[in-house]
């Protein structure tokens, strides 16, 4: 099965293809590569087999990904489930290390009140917060830093055999 937004470098510029070769291509179904055409991709004539050209067929898929995206600003998040960015409900946030440097933002859309997510930089965090009134969790425990070991019950000698 292919992806969602196939990758516009496999395709090569100087070569015509058609529907078959670009579905083999994207490992994607026919139907797929028509309902592309459908949808804006210039296909050299009307005449059946629809042959297409490699630039073409590139920028098609260049301008697809670079329209799907959903830029955040510089103190929004993305709600997965309403498929924008926005600013969390009330400007509060959470901020949950993920390494020393980044971590994952947090809050809840003021919309359908899911969670909203956004991957950060601390030090920037810090230097401009913004309008965002950020709680800084403390780092989950890693297996390093644990107290107590995990132990397995199957090392361990019973009565004095192994």
């Amino acid at each position: 099965m292919g992806t969602r937004y196939p990758n516009p470098r496999l395709v090569k510029a100087h070569r015509s293809y058609d529907v078959t070769e670009l579905s083999r291509l994207f490992k994607c179904h026919k139907n797929t590569i028509l309902a592309w055409r459908k949808t804006g991709l210039d296909s050299v004539d009307d005449r059946k087999p629809f042959l297409f050209e490699g630039i073409v067929v590139r920028t098609f898929l260049e301008r697809r990904r670079v329209s799907a995206r959903r830029p955040c600003g510089p103190h929004g998040l993305f709600c997965v489930r309403c498929r924008e960015a926005k600013a969390p409900a009330l400007g509060m946030v959470d901020y949950i290390p993920v390494t020393e440097t980044t971590g994952d933002l947090r809050g809840l859309c003021p919309t359908c009140d899911g969670i909203m997510h956004r991957r950060a930089n601390m030090s920037r965090l810090v230097a401009n917060p913004g309008s965002l009134d950020i709680t800084f969790a403390p780092a989950p425990p890693t297996l390093r830093g644990s107290a107590q070991p995990i132990l397995n019950c199957d090392l361990r000698q019973i009565g004095g055999t192994r």
